[in-house]
């Protein structure tokens, strides 16, 4: 079995995802990281882009769904997002985080994020 993988880190695009009203109404920047899992040994014999998971369309459909319509959770956006990268069936498994930067938490911090990991099996 193959153990290939795509990495796609910090796809940017502003939400309006969140519990509080002003969430839904001002929106806030949300940066998506996702793996996927798939072999990868029929696209290195044939070096054709259609024969594997083009990363560059695969980051426009991330923002598409983060722009998209709001959710309270962010485990609600992480599958949402997981459900259309496991779409393409080409894709065995994903790994999806969803940062919010700007979460309202009243304490210094980093980052906040949301981790999932779907397979098809």
């Amino acid at each position: 079995m193959d153990a290939d993988r795509i990495t796609l880190t910090g796809v940017r695009a502003v939400g309006h995802h969140g519990v509080y009203p002003d969430e839904k109404r001002d929106g806030q920047d949300f940066v998506v990281d996702a793996t996927l899992s798939l072999s990868l040994r029929r696209a290195a014999e044939t070096d054709d882009v259609a024969d594997t998971v083009h990363y560059g369309e695969l980051a426009e459909r991330l923002v598409e769904i983060v722009e998209g319509d709001p959710v309270d959770l962010l485990e609600t956006l992480a599958q949402r997002l997981a459900d259309a990268v496991l779409a393409d069936e080409r894709v065995d498994g994903v790994t999806i985080t969803v940062h919010k930067p700007q979460a309202p938490i009243t304490v210094p911090f980093g980052d906040v994020a949301v981790t999932i990991s779907r397979s098809r099996t």
